[in-house]
């Protein structure tokens, strides 16, 4: 849960990143690409969700699903679709002010979980989880999320700072083509 218009994920983060490492290390989707993930399916912490596609901001900042939509999550548009070779990131709020959204149990999905997102194209890219963890904010992992080869799902975790209006962690997860 974050203020409006507040990133509450590491956005930011991205802009540095494609300005100290150029944009070649990101697979950027051409506008209208022909293909793009529509869903993301976790069994085993029941997750079955529609996917939109997110941006970076004039900012830099990374664009996110909006509250009003809580069970939605979003694919960045500046990362591989997901099935194909290069960093592939889906985001999505951990809860809104009134309830539990999209990636609420995320925390919870262990080693060797299935993820299956479908594509636009008919088929269904699928990953198994390589591991989970928990990190501040503050030292939020652009170059492994962003750069490396794989999927990666990412929320909001850890304490929430009431001062600030967000949770202080981000909780992300990495898993490799099945």
């Amino acid at each position: 849960m974050a203020r409006k218009g507040r990133v509450v994920i590491a956005g930011a983060a991205t802009g540095l990143l494609l300005v100290a490492f150029g944009k070649s290390f990101v697979a950027p989707t051409p506008a209208g690409a022909a293909v793009f993930p529509e869903n993301i399916d976790i069994p085993s912490i029941d997750v079955d969700a529609p996917l939109m596609k997110l941006k970076l901001e004039k900012s830099g900042d990374l664009q996110l699903p909006p509250f009003d939509k809580p069970k939605m999550a979003g694919w960045y548009t500046g990362s591989a679709v997901p099935g194909d070779k290069g960093a592939s990131v889906i985001v999505g709020h951990v809860d809104t002010k009134t309830a539990p959204a999209v990636f609420f149990k995320l925390r919870q999905i262990r080693k060797g979980a299935l993820i299956k997102v479908e594509r636009s194209d008919g088929k269904t890219a699928e990953y198994k989880v390589d591991s989970v963890e928990q990190i501040p904010k503050t030292d939020f992992p652009a170059k492994r999320v962003y750069v490396e080869n794989g999927l990666k799902l990412v929320t909001c975790g850890g304490q929430f700072d009431y001062a600030k209006g967000e949770y202080v962690d981000n909780i992300i997860v990495y898993a490799s083509p099945a």
